[in-house]
């Protein structure tokens, strides 16, 4: 396959990355209904990986009902059947869009964070905290925390052990992204609002270690409403100056869909 695919991110789970995508590349329709992927040795090539990390990604495409396996002969991309989902690109470079993709996320993520309170192992929990320190570390060394900050919650979601939930947020991933990049920069200007999002990470981390789905709940919609207020607070000159910028990828992957 001739297809390069981007760059792992130290520090954040190798597996998530190359599932993540390998999925892009089928739902682009790259890697079409039917295709074989790349042998495991060429793909460990490609991501500069482990053998284990690779089977731990295919494993989850099965899971997300985008691949298969076909004993003595490989993996091919099956059809993952019709998505009810749609978002139409004229709306999507506006403040009040990128309102919508948070408000999406809070119907999500809070009951993905209680989940992962009923459901968490320690390794979960672990991982949980290995994103935290990652993302805390990413912006003192000058970056926008945005991977890292998805792969916070995509570790929740992993906690949550539900597929389903899983797969929605994967579907989603081209969209949210896109507000979760115009979120950070935006709280990236004004250190009250960086301490607070630090504030909510920890809030809901805490009451998934200690087993607290009604806090961890809360805490995770509670993130994101203040993740709103947070945008609704903007200074007019950043989304004149930044915010269009950033929300183009919403457009990008509206368009560039199948």
């Amino acid at each position: 396959m001739a297809t390069r695919f981007t760059s792992i991110i130290p520090g954040a789970q190798l597996s998530d990355q190359v599932a993540q995508a390998l999925a892009a590349e089928i739902r682009a329709g790259r890697l079409a209904v039917g295709d074989k992927l790349p042998t495991e040795a060429a793909l460990v090539e490609q991501f500069s990986v482990s053998r284990t990390v690779i089977r731990e990604a295919v494993s989850r495409l099965k899971s997300l009902g985008l691949v298969d396996s076909r004993q003595g002969s490989g993996v091919y991309v099956k059809d993952a059947g019709f998505s009810p989902l749609n978002f139409d690109a004229k709306f999507a470079v506006s403040k009040q869009a990128v309102i919508q993709m948070v408000e999406v996320r809070r119907a999500l993520e809070a009951e993905v964070a209680a989940l992962a309170a009923q459901r968490r192992t320690g390794a979960d929990v672990q991982r949980i905290r290995r994103s935290i320190s990652a993302l805390e570390q990413a912006v003192l060394a000058g970056g926008d925390g945005v991977d890292e900050d998805v792969q916070f919650h995509r570790a929740i979601a992993d906690a949550a052990r539900n597929p389903f939930l899983i797969s929605t947020l994967e579907y989603l991933g081209q969209f949210l992204r896109g507000a979760t990049r115009v979120t950070r920069a935006n709280e990236a200007r004004r250190a009250d609002f960086a301490a607070q999002v630090q504030d909510e990470h920890e809030m809901i981390a805490t009451a998934i270690e200690t087993g607290d789905p009604v806090a961890a709940r809360q805490a995770g919609a509670q993130h994101m409403n203040n993740a709103i207020q947070r945008i609704e607070q903007a200074d007019p000159a950043f989304w004149k100056q930044a915010g269009v910028e950033l929300a183009q990828p919403l457009v990008s992957g509206l368009r560039t869909r199948p």
